[in-house]
């Protein structure tokens, strides 16, 4: 093995096993889901991806998004069948 191997073996930083568990069944659906695209992240299968969050007490709603300017009006009408589906599963 290289030295330049061997240096980069050394800088890995080890994960550390979560104490806890997630509170509920819901919290752990959401980790999942965020794990899966972290995933596809860092191995460069992602090019673009928006996140609406809500806070717990539902008082806040945030957006997020990171996106190739040729996604954007793509990512917008994906948003957007997304609002119409989730409001006609309200009813």
């Amino acid at each position: 093995m290289s030295d330049t191997h061997a240096n980069q073996r050394g800088s890995v930083t080890r994960l550390q096993p979560v104490a806890a568990p997630p509170i509920d069944e819901h919290t752990a659906s959401m980790i999942d889901l965020l794990q899966e695209h972290l995933r596809l992240a860092r191995e460069g299968k992602l090019r673009s991806l928006a996140v609406v969050s809500v806070s717990a007490d539902g008082s806040a709603i945030g957006t997020q998004w990171s996106c190739d300017s040729g996604d954007m009006a793509s990512l917008i009408g994906k948003l957007t069948v997304l609002t119409h589906d989730l409001m006609a599963a309200r009813k």
